[in-house]
């Protein structure tokens, strides 16, 4: 830390409030990210945040200055993150738990189970000029993924959290030691155990946790294709777009499909206005969840006026083919993207 930063620290260790919400506010949107990584929710995640701030605040005193403001608010972030997930289950996504689903069986929504949530990229973007914000150069380096996010989830705690703390923030074999309390050669093996069992769980062709590249022009082209095709209930060009191995969730619901013609069964129902499965016209407006592009869908139901909110869908594009497809049916998450709940009739 600077001479600056140093005062800031002494004013807030004096019991400068301002000064010390000045202080945390600069990490809060890394902490955020680093606690959605450790837990996979969202909302949840903010709380660790909060539970962060107020176990600095209580601990100031202590900071002696031995690290960095922004190192110790890492340690009580992972220390925090770790005490939550004492004897908590796993988040998962409807593939983790169950064998595909034969799309003529449709099952209620498990609200007993712990799904995994979408991050929205609002949240951790630079709000401002990166070079102004140096810890936000660190988050946009990273990747918060779904794929990854699923595949971490497989691992105990503490080996999720030594993973990192070295492969994602690169944090050293010493320093990750210190804030598990554990010896660097423990440390060293409980990283690459990790590792093995993160590449066990990764998509094909991905075997480490590698910095994301930005959304291409393609990706986005394929993207808006798609969500052209779903206003339109055109089951023949979304058929075009997908995989011929294209995987497709609707979480909390615990189904999931394997296969264009599973996917497009479920959806040929769906969308079929005499089926008892029709849900009503869908539109849906792009937004950004974990790193990459996604959308925003929302249903009019037969007889209403308006489309309201149904879900967050976050697609994985490959080439020009959409391989996976996982809607997060929660209306409640539509705040944290910052989007409206209802949208007004369209002029069609």
């Amino acid at each position: 830390m600077g001479t600056g930063d140093d005062d800031v620290v002494a004013a807030a260790r004096a019991g400068d409030e301002p000064a010390f919400a000045a202080l945390v506010e600069r990490h809060r949107r890394e902490l955020l990210v680093h606690c959605y990584r450790m837990l996979g929710s969202f909302d949840e995640s903010e709380d660790l945040v909060q539970e962060t701030f107020l176990r600095a605040w209580k601990g100031l005193r202590g900071f002696e200055g031995r690290s960095t403001f922004r190192g110790w608010l890492y340690r009580i972030a992972t220390n925090a993150c770790l005490d939550f997930l004492d004897g908590r289950a796993r988040r998962v996504l409807p593939q983790h738990i169950a064998e595909p689903s034969d799309p003529g069986v449709g099952l209620p929504p498990r609200t007993d189970i712990p799904w995994l949530h979408p991050f929205p990229d609002r949240l951790w973007e630079p709000a401002g000029p990166v070079d102004a914000e140096p810890d936000a150069v660190v988050v946009a380096r990273e990747t918060i993924e779904l794929a990854f996010l699923a595949a971490i989830q497989h691992l105990p705690p503490r080996q999720r959290a030594a993973l990192i703390l070295r492969d994602v923030l690169g944090w050293p074999a010493a320093q990750t030691a210190g804030l598990l309390d554990l010896s660097v050669a423990a440390v060293n093996s409980a990283v690459q155990r990790a590792r093995a069992t993160l590449r066990e769980h990764l998509p094909p062709g991905r075997l480490d946790w590698a910095p994301a590249a930005e959304p291409t022009e393609r990706e986005r082209a394929v993207l808006r294709r798609y969500m052209e095709a779903v206003e339109r209930a055109d089951l023949t060009a979304v058929a075009g777009l997908l995989a011929e191995e294209v995987r497709a969730a609707m979480p909390p619901y615990p189904m999931w499909y394997q296969g264009r013609d599973a996917v497009m069964a479920t959806l040929a129902a769906s969308w079929d206005a005499g089926s008892p499965d029709y849900v009503g016209r869908l539109r849906m407006t792009p937004t950004r969840a974990n790193g990459r592009p996604a959308a925003a869908v929302y249903v009019r139901p037969p007889g209403e006026p308006a489309h309201r909110a149904f879900a967050i869908s976050v697609p994985r594009i490959d080439g020009d083919l959409i391989t996976e497809i996982t809607a997060f049916h929660d209306p409640g998450l539509f705040a944290a993207f910052a989007l409206p709940m209802t949208l007004p009739p369209a002029n069609r």
